[in-house]
C-alpha cells in the first residue's frame, strides 16, 4: 500500500481520453442521394454500440449535413453524450437550450465555410463569450470554446466561465506530416496553460490514426477528442466497428 502511494504521489495519472465520434460526413453522404440511407440517427447509436464514448453533430444554417430534425432525434437515442457544435446564433441557441444535449462546442463559425478553420479571440469577445456560456450554464449544459494553441486565447476562455477549450489541431494535423516533434511543440504552451489553470481541454479536427496517439501522449490530460472526417474515411476500408476500436486502442 505504501508503495502505491508513493507511485501516485510521484507519477500523475489520468483518465482515458474520450472518443466522441463526428457524424455530420454520414449526413453528408445521405442528403447527396435523399431519402434516409445511410440512416443518421442509426449510424450513431451503433457508434456507440461499437464503443464510442460520445457523439458530435455540427449543424450549420443551411442544414447541408446535419438537420435540426437529426439532434432532435439524436437527443433521445445517443446514451453516452452528445456533443454539439456551433456559432451561437440565436437559432442555434434556441436549438441547444430545447435540447439540452450534455455539451455544446462553441465555434466561430461563418456560414459558408467550408469546415471550421479558426477559433475564437476569446479575449476580443469576451462579454459576448461570457454570456452565451452563462445561458448555456443555466440549462446545466456543459460548455466548451473552439480556439487556436495560444495560451492567451486559453486563459480568456477560462474568463468566459467555460468548463473545457476544444484546441483546433488543423495545423498540428498539417505540420505533423512534415515534423511531428514540432507540431507537438507547437502545441505545447496552449494544452499546459489549460492544465495548468484546470480547464478541462478537448482536441479536434483532422486528427487520425496517425497523428493522435502521439498527440494524446504529449498531453495525457485531454479529456475528449471530436473525430469525424478520418473516421468515415478509414471505414470505407477497415468497417466502422474496426475502425472505432482502432482510435480506441490509441487512446488507451
Amino acid at each position: 500500500m505504501q508503495f502505491l502511494l508513493y507511485l501516485c504521489g510521484k507519477f500523475r495519472f489520468f483518465a482515458m481520453t474520450r472518443l466522441s465520434v463526428n457524424i455530420n460526413k454520414v449526413a453528408t453522404l445521405r442528403n447527396a442521394r435523399g431519402g434516409n440511407l445511410p440512416d443518421v440517427e442509426r449510424f450513431a447509436v451503433d457508434c456507440e454500440l461499437f464503443g464510442a464514448q460520445g457523439i458530435t453533430v455540427h449543424p450549420r444554417p443551411d442544414e447541408r449535413h446535419i438537420r435540426k430534425e437529426d439532434v432532435y432525434q439524436l437527443k433521445s437515442m445517443v446514451k453516452t453524450e452528445l456533443n454539439v457544435e456551433g456559432n451561437p446564433t440565436e437559432e442555434f441557441m434556441a436549438l441547444v437550450t430545447d435540447i439540452r444535449p450534455t455539451q455544446v462546442t462553441l465555434v466561430p463559425d461563418d456560414p459558408n465555410q467550408l469546415t471550421s478553420n479558426h477559433g475564437w479571440d476569446t479575449k476580443r469577445h469576451l462579454d459576448f463569450l461570457k454570456g452565451v456560456v452563462n445561458e448555456l450554464h443555466s440549462h446545466r449544459i456543459r460548455v466548451s470554446i473552439f480556439v487556436d494553441p495560444d495560451p492567451v486565447m486559453v486563459e480568456y476562455a477560462l474568463r468566459t466561465g467555460a468548463d473545457r477549450v476544444e484546441l483546433y489541431t488543423g495545423p498540428y494535423a498539417e505540420l505533423f506530416n512534415e515534423d511531428p516533434k514540432k507540431a507537438i511543440e507547437k502545441y505545447r504552451p496552449a494544452a499546459e496553460k489549460a492544465h495548468e489553470l484546470g480547464l478541462g481541454m478537448n482536441a479536434g479536427h483532422d486528427l487520425n490514426l496517425k497523428n493522435l496517439k502521439p498527440f494524446i501522449q504529449a498531453f495525457p490530460w485531454t479529456a475528449e477528442v471530436s473525430i469525424g472526417h478520418a473516421i468515415v474515411c478509414n471505414a470505407l476500408y477497415l468497417g466502422i466497428q474496426e475502425t472505432i476500436q482502432e482510435y480506441l486502442d490509441l487512446l488507451k
